[in-house]
């Protein structure tokens, strides 16, 4: 531990008592905060260096900058301040006596120490944590063996007196006797009176227990091990017949046990050989089961489709059919079949390697196309309209799991895992937990068609889970191979206290898994406990790093504060991961990172109001009060993570037995204790930009009911890397790739004025590299440091491997160094894929350091690779595609696809030929008057080339918790936050998009909450028909593929060339500077809602509480300050994609370069498919659009039928001359005279024409 270094005597360098100006773990941020607030020149504090364990850092205030010394111990325990080479340091054995010279004027520091700034004293009272309040009792303490069988079918479930009496007790000492004992023990006692006398109450109830348990195991020997029956009898006796009082009680108890143990062990083993010499006189038994390498092959499943045709087509093939789709994951064939005339059935079948891609259409979410190949270079498209989005996704993961089972690849693209939380409430869990891995009950589940395809991962994170660490590992495999029949192997398992972490793998992956790390902390009763903490596991798979934590924070309503301080220890303290990576805190070590727990947070809201939503199904208004939403856009927690949207009912507090009944109400000591209903249980995740994750389902079992907790599960689709060889060997120096910097400036938060390095780190990297010091230095502000470095200054790095294949997947990890403490101001990390090219790309992403926004980095910079290394191959999470709008392309050409999966959505790699894909990055931002000329401006200031020197100029730009700020101060009250929204118009609901229809009810109601957000334009999305955002889309600028992006501050991406045609209202008429000179950079304000509101910082969207903490974000405060400099501004959208909930992975970062959109398929399809839609009809067939059959339907006052129409693909009024009586009963339209009247305006329609 840092401080824990001894002086030269072996006394603690802290002297007798620590000094009230040494503060143990704060981190520099807050340093320099304390001393801003004490605001006097020679303030100054001691706090743990945060670069070198043992030693220390002196923080010094003068002329409102904060000057940084380090103190370092030397081989002999004492200290010194370190010191320019060649001076001699002064040494000292203790940091007071350190101290207390440097408080004499003229010592060399650049101020004398005046005015110690103590630490604040947390309440005593805050740091009791023992039991959640959620139930009667505090947790067991950790069991190290099980000597208790599987609860049966009529067990109890509930906890038995003997485990109320043994927790109690064990409170009673924790609460009080255990510090008698301390002192007992610091006056030298060598025994612990009060914790034998509280055992041996404890374990009164448990020797009569194991008389029980003993009696029952003498009748079974008796049965099977008649020869030693009678020694067993005679022990068991003699045990029980001895007098039990005082300390003796205890060794007696522990030679019952030790008897117990020797029974329990050998039992088994006789009644095994007994029974097996009594089969030798019956028939032969079937033969054992062997363990099963393979799960069991996955049926035929069909899927019933209606193909989508358009009018211009139906004159040629008459009415619209209905198709079944069949996939044949273990055949690898689609058979797509056909009705034709005389119930004859007309059928093709495709095998796996003729299906060329997957078109998801993200305007009708049961839509899908199917591109085939038909005959050389010659493909045919066939959109299908599926039973629901939920059919859809299932048709898509089968074809993909089909594709992946007969791949020629040796090694995995994607796997999927399964993550489970669950807060099992002290008590075993039940006999059957199958819908908690099967993904069965509420929220967001998987199809029936795809749940029980095993995943390649499962995750399983528990808490106040009693029972042993074997057992329970045993239990799960058990269920597993219930399943899937698949022995899944264990990997790693992780406990501290109840809190448990097991992670299983498929048999076929046990080798890919490499690098196990396993770690654990405690945040209970003074960080000291383990009732609360986390566990962590990390390793690699194959090239992919991945970590998964388990938590178990700090309960209580109004304890946020000290959830917040939980998580960010277990951030800093939780040691997984690369070991040359302890600069960078555990969100940024892994290519995946998933957190998931009984976090706690609870719902700010009257529990009345609670239960009534509840019971309504409404859950958005009991989001907006969250305390884990709220505090995520406070930038507090869980900085730039992602949450699938949360469509199940709060998980905790149920009663126990049931789910239809929540108990908030309990009767304590100090008085009735209110526990609201809360999604207290919750899964995040945190990804590198441009990776792949999907996340399929996110919801809660509600059959399991032995906790007053439900457990929670998620599915997710994630991109792996493998370890890749090359084949042409390592690379000569002419076939050497680079990593060249053209120039990086950073805007950090700090008061210092020291001058910075920057170091790289990434595994295609032999070792970190160190770029010089920075040669441009500059402030406007007291509390922010602009830093720069040009090329001179930056080195350039060369991969181990040259391949494009492999550097694509490459990331680089950055942190900006301080010279005068090597202590980090912010860490980022960069995709290699998006700056791979013959020129240079612009990155611009933001900063952090243990777990706070510190700033941003912006610059230039190309991976050159040799036109020899640029093979490259498609993954197979690139197959899947989305058509992010079917009605602004000009009829006749092809609409855009670009790769996608579920979500996340960006532009991927195009495929070119070989020696192409170098230009890859001069197709996307590049500084060229061609596409400056065609793109429009991001922000209404850049019109003014003077304005663009204010931007981190202008001091109310950024706001310090705590520290007056008189310019911000000085901004109209409506642009400051505001408890409830940013501004009046943010707090309106959005009139009416296209897009609005598709939705849910309650979806398009209302605002959307800040940080419900997940994708980037999420597939319920279309709003973009109204604006500019779907050009967007269609560009590939801000809406993905399935690659992360960064969550994004900055300017949004370029228009393609013919977008001023294709928006209505042109935001912006003036080109921008593609990458203006670094000092004069800008981050823009808040633009059009079509790009702006989905770049609030971590994800968060402009609205109702959206700007509710003076604690804001370093970028933030810039967006609503814009708006009061430039009213010129012009105004925004008519309507806004939804907003994504947690990591805005698309839309809009220059951070690590838009990729170029793929092109589409350019094969001839007309010749080849006269009886189907082109694909210039398939991008303007719903030009009519969704509000027109609404405004049909309003007509009529049929309006309330609009939702399932849509829903089952009928968007389009002339697509709808072609329904049936059929087709509207599937829709929701079950009156004969509704259906009369709609037919009959159909049919009128039809005549007018």
């Amino acid at each position: 531990m840092a401080g824990g270094g001894g002086g030269g005597s072996g006394a603690s360098p802290l002297g007798p008592a620590p000094p009230m100006w040494y503060h143990r773990d704060l981190s520099r941020a807050a340093a320099e905060e304390l001393l801003a607030r004490a605001g006097r020149d020679g303030s100054f504090l001691v706090r743990d260096s945060e670069s070198v364990n043992g030693a220390y850092a002196l923080c010094v205030l003068f002329q409102k900058h904060v000057h940084t010394y380090r103190i370092l111990p030397d081989d002999e325990g004492f200290l010194a301040v370190q010191t320019s080479q060649g001076v001699q340091p002064k040494r000292f054995k203790t940091l007071p006596e350190l101290v207390s010279l440097y408080l004499q004027p003229s010592q060399g520091l650049v101020t004398t120490l005046l005015y110690p700034v103590e630490r604040e004293e947390t309440a005593v009272s805050d740091d009791r944590d023992y039991s959640d309040g959620e139930d009667e009792k505090p947790p067991l303490p950790p069991r190290s063996s099980s000597t208790s069988t599987p609860p049966g079918p009529d067990t109890p479930t509930d906890s038995t007196p003997a485990a109320n009496g043994l927790s109690t007790i064990s409170h009673e000492y924790l609460k009080g006797s255990y510090a008698l004992d301390l002192e007992a023990v610091k006056q030298g006692a060598s025994s612990l009176p009060h914790l034998n006398k509280t055992l041996v109450a404890s374990c009164k109830r448990l020797n009569g227990e194991v008389d029980k348990v003993l009696s029952g195991l003498e009748i079974l020997s008796k049965v099977f091990d008649q020869q030693s029956a009678f020694m067993v009898s005679k022990m068991i006796q003699q045990v029980q017949s001895v007098n039990q009082g005082g300390d003796q009680e205890l060794e007696n108890l522990v030679t019952k046990l030790a008897i117990l143990k020797d029974l329990l062990s050998s039992i088994e083993k006789k009644a095994l050989k007994a029974l097996q010499d009594m089969s030798l006189t019956s028939p032969c038994s079937p033969p054992p089961l062997h363990s099963m390498r393979h799960s069991k092959s996955i049926p035929v499943q069909a899927f019933e489709v209606k193909l989508d045709v358009y009018l211009a087509e139906l004159t040629k093939i008459g009415k619209s059919q209905k198709y079944t789709l069949s996939v044949d994951v273990e055949g690898g064939r689609l058979v797509v079949m056909k009705k034709v005339k005389d119930n004859q059935e007309d059928w093709i079948t495709y095998t796996h390697d003729k299906i060329r891609q997957l078109i998801k259409s993200q305007r009708v979410q049961n839509k899908l196309g199917i591109v085939f190949e038909k005959e050389k270079d010659k493909s045919q498209r066939k959109d299908f309209i599926f039973a629901s989005a939920k059919k859809r996704e299932a048709f898509c993961q089968l074809l993909q799991l089909m594709k992946n089972k007969h791949s020629n690849q040796d090694e995995p693209d994607m796997i999927s895992i399964f993550i489970g939380t669950w807060n099992m409430g002290s008590v075993p869990a039940p006999k059957n937990v199958a819908s908690w891995v099967l993904c069965r009950g509420l929220g967001k589940t998987l199809d029936e068609m795809t749940v029980t395809i095993p995943h390649d991962l499962y995750v399983f994170g528990s808490q106040e889970n009693s029972v042993c660490d074997r057992e329970w590992v045993e239990s799960l495999r058990a269920l597993l191979k219930e399943q899937t029949e698949l022995d899944y192997k264990p990997i790693a398992v992780q406990t501290l206290w109840n809190i448990k972490l097991a992670v299983l793998v498929k048999p076929e992956h046990e080798n890919r898994i490499s690098h196990v790390g396993m770690s654990s902390v405690k945040t209970g009763i003074a960080n000291t406990l383990g009732n609360k903490g986390a566990v962590g596991v990390s390793f690699m798979f194959n090239g992919t790093s991945f970590g998964f934590v388990n938590c178990h924070l700090t309960s209580g309503n109004e304890k946020i504060a000290r959830r917040n301080q939980n998580y960010l220890d277990i951030l800093r303290l939780l040691s997984l991961g690369d070991k040359q990576l302890s600069s960078f805190d555990i969100s940024l070590r892994f290519t995946h990172l998933f957190w998931l727990g009984d976090l706690n947070y609870r719902l700010d809201m009257d529990i009345q109001e609670i239960l009534n939503y509840i019971n309504r199904k409404e859950f958005d208004p009991l989001l907006k009060v969250d305390q884990l939403n709220l505090e995520r856009e406070k930038n507090k927690v869980f900085l730039r993570f992602a949450e699938e949207e949360i469509s199940f009912p709060p998980t905790y507090r149920y009663e126990r037995g049931s789910r239809d009944t929540y108990v908030w109400q309990k009767q304590k000591a100090t008085g009735m204790r209110t526990n609201v209903p809360s999604w207290c249980d919750r899964i995040l995740w945190k990804s590198y930009p441009e990776t792949h994750i999907v996340c399929n389902s996110y919801g809660c079992t509600d059959d399991v009911v032995t906790s007053d907790h439900s457990p929670v599960f998620a599915t997710f689709e994630v991109g792996v890397t493998s370890q890749f060889v090359s084949k042409k060997g390592l690379p000569k120096s002419s076939e050497q790739a680079y990593i060249e910097f053209e120039s990086i400036e950073a805007i950090v938060k700090t008061a210092s004025r020291t001058k910075f390095f920057i170091e790289f780190y990434s595994t295609c990297l032999e070792e970190f590299k160190k770029s010089y010091e920075n040669d441009s230095q500059s402030s406007d502000n007291v509390n922010f440091l602009r830093v720069g470095w040009s090329n001179k200054q930056l080195t350039t790095l060369k991969p181990l491997l040259s391949e494009i294949e492999y550097l694509q997947d490459q990331h680089l990890l950055l942190t900006v160094k301080s010279l005068d403490g090597y202590e980090s101001y912010g860490e980022c990390v960069l995709a290699l894929k998006s700056m791979i090219g013959s020129t240079a790309q612009q990155f611009h992403t933001y900063l952090s350091h243990r777990g706070e926004e510190t700033g941003n980095i912006r610059g230039s910079m190309r991976v050159r690779v040799p036109s020899e290394r640029m093979g490259t191959r498609e993954r197979l999470y690139e197959w899947i595609s989305v058509d992010k709008d079917e009605t602004s392309g000009p009829k006749g050409k092809s609409a855009v696809v670009c790769r996608s999966g579920h979500e996340y959505v960006k532009p991927s790699v195009i495929r070119k030929p070989l020696g192409e894909l170098g230009k890859l990055s001069e197709e996307g931002e590049r500084n060229s008057k061609e596409e400056t000329a065609a793109r429009p401006k991001q922000d209404g200031s850049d019109s003014d080339p003077s304005i663009s020197k204010n931007s981190y100029n202008n001091p109310a730009y950024y706001i310090l918790e705590g520290v007056p700020n008189q310019s911000a101060a000085a901004v109209s009250p409506e642009l400051l936050p505001s408890p409830t929204s940013a501004n009046p118009q943010a707090a309106k609901p959005p009139p009416p998009s296209a897009g609005a229809r598709s939705k849910p009810p309650g979806a398009a109601s209302g605002p959307p909450h800040p940080r419900r957000q997940v994708r980037a334009i999420s597939e319920e999305s279309s709003s973009e028909d109204d604006g500019g955002a779907c050009v967007v889309g269609a560009q590939g600028g801000g809406v993905g593929s399935t690659l992360n992006r960064p969550p994004p501050d900055f300017p949004p991406p370029p228009l393609p060339k013919g977008a001023l045609e294709m928006v209505p209202e042109a935001p912006f008429t003036k080109p921008r500077t593609l990458y203006p000179d670094l000092a004069e950079v800008r981050i823009p304000a808040a633009g059009p809602a079509a790009h702006g509101d989905a770049f609030r910082r971590g994800g968060v969207g402009v609205g109702a509480g959206a700007l509710d903490d003076q604690s804001c974000s370093v970028l933030q405060m810039a967006k609503t300050l814009s708006d009061s400099e430039f009213p010129g501004q012009p105004p925004r959208a008519p309507s806004a994609p939804p907003h994504l909930r947690g990591q805005p992975m698309g839309l809009g970062l220059d951070a690590c370069r838009t990729f170029p959109p793929r092109n589409p398929i350019t094969e001839s399809i007309a010749e080849d498919m006269p009886e189907e839609a082109l694909w210039g009809s398939s991008s303007s067939s719903l030009s009519v659009g969704e509000s027109s059959v609404g405004e049909w339907l309003q007509r009529l006052g049929l309006e309330r039928y609009e939702q399932g129409l849509l829903h089952n693909g009928w968007d389009d009024l002339e697509f709808l001359s072609d329904i049936t009586e059929e087709d509207l009963e599937e829709a929701g339209v079950h009156d004969p005279a509704h259906k009369r009247i709609l037919l009959e305006s159909l049919r009128q329609q039809q005549q007018q024409k």
